[in-house]
């Protein structure tokens, strides 16, 4: 559980907060390419107007790829515990359509090898709903769960993928774990400007790239908010 922070030098409901607003529980309210979406504070989004919960970057069963692959290894909860927060979503919004924006999976090994357990859960959260895995680069096959399998998709004024493209209007997108440092704690962040939205990674062993990165930096527009995950989802201008 990430501790509260202190009063950030932007507030929601500035002037300056050009692309949203604080909705009245903890979201974020994002007006994006015609789109009404919330940032949760969980790191999902959601766009009420299709029923649509996006969220990105799972990682299921790094653990498991840590210790298989010799490296550190690790508590073996990480799985059940982002989807747990997932469940809690889900039952939060009453979502219809889940999308997950690639890195759904550590890789292709971890995906196979989920625990009979786990697979049990997915395909609980999946029944009666539509539920699409979009392809990323630690999972670029298809996986042997529900669900359609693609490789982007254009819903509405928007377009879903794991990684950003140049020169891209409307999209939404991961890959990159932006997080922000602010008063010496790091957050993972949503970085949203008028042509762009990447989100901050769902999975809860994964690191992050601080915004200040030049991958990150060349790719947002100079009035770019970074919406903070927490106990409540708050804008402040992307730090560059």
């Amino acid at each position: 559980m990430e501790g509260a922070l202190p009063p950030l030098p932007f507030q929601a409901n500035s002037p300056r907060s050009i692309y949203g607003k604080m909705k009245q529980g903890t979201g974020y309210g994002v007006e994006f390419c015609g789109a009404s979406l919330e940032a949760r504070p969980s790191g999902a989004l959601w766009w009420a107007a299709r029923d649509m919960l996006v969220v990105s970057d799972l990682h299921l069963g790094k653990s498991e790829r840590m210790a298989r692959l010799g490296g550190a290894v690790l508590p073996p909860y990480e799985t059940l515990e982002t989807l747990e927060r997932l469940e809690a979503d889900l039952e939060a919004t009453g979502a219809r359509v889940v999308v997950c924006l690639g890195d759904s999976f550590d890789d292709a090994a971890a995906a196979r090898g989920l625990p009979e357990d786990v697979v049990t859960r997915l395909m609980r959260m999946q029944a009666g709903r539509d539920w699409v895995w979009i392809e990323g680069n630690h999972d670029p096959g298809p996986v042997s769960l529900g669900g359609a399998h693609l490789a982007e998709m254009e819903v509405g004024p928007l377009v879903l993928r794991h990684i950003a493209e140049d020169g891209a209007q409307g999209e939404v997108s991961g890959h990159y774990h932006p997080k922000v440092r602010i008063a010496g704690a790091s957050r993972r962040c949503f970085l949203v400007d008028d042509r762009r939205l990447i989100l901050p990674a769902y999975g809860t062993y994964t690191g992050g790239l601080r915004s200040r990165d030049p991958a990150l930096a060349g790719l947002m527009g100079p009035r770019a908010l970074a919406i903070l995950t927490g106990p409540v989802a708050r804008a402040m201008p992307m730090p560059r």
